[in-house]
């Protein structure tokens, strides 16, 4: 019996993938990829550019939208708005935490 090699990678922000990188690491394909652009639910670094390129964090939505995809039996488009809607409330739990931080602790 042969051991099956690994190789772990530590995701960053600064990671970045191209379009056919992520699309092999999430199980999408390219088309689906362009149809979760399309949705909303991630963004290339720069629309515009011939080639497009994901930030590190693109690869965590899209592998989510993947198992919320399968899980609850959605569509692309149902899955892109649930990762979209969980990510605003990332966003708002930060914003919450921050303010929270900024107030002075009161004596118990």
């Amino acid at each position: 019996m042969e051991a099956e090699r690994v190789e772990a990678v530590w995701l960053t922000e600064d990671h970045e993938f191209s379009l056919a990188e992520l699309a092999e690491l999430s199980g999408l394909s390219e088309a689906e990829l362009h149809d979760l652009v399309d949705y909303g639910a991630i963004a290339p670094v720069d629309p515009q550019a011939p080639r497009w390129v994901f930030k590190g964090r693109c690869l965590t939505t899209v592998r989510t939208a993947c198992r919320i995809r399968v899980g609850f039996d959605l569509d692309l488009h149902g899955a892109a708005l649930a990762v979209s809607l969980l990510d605003r409330i990332h966003d708002l739990e930060a914003q919450l935490d921050s303010l929270r931080a900024q107030l002075p602790h009161r004596a118990r």
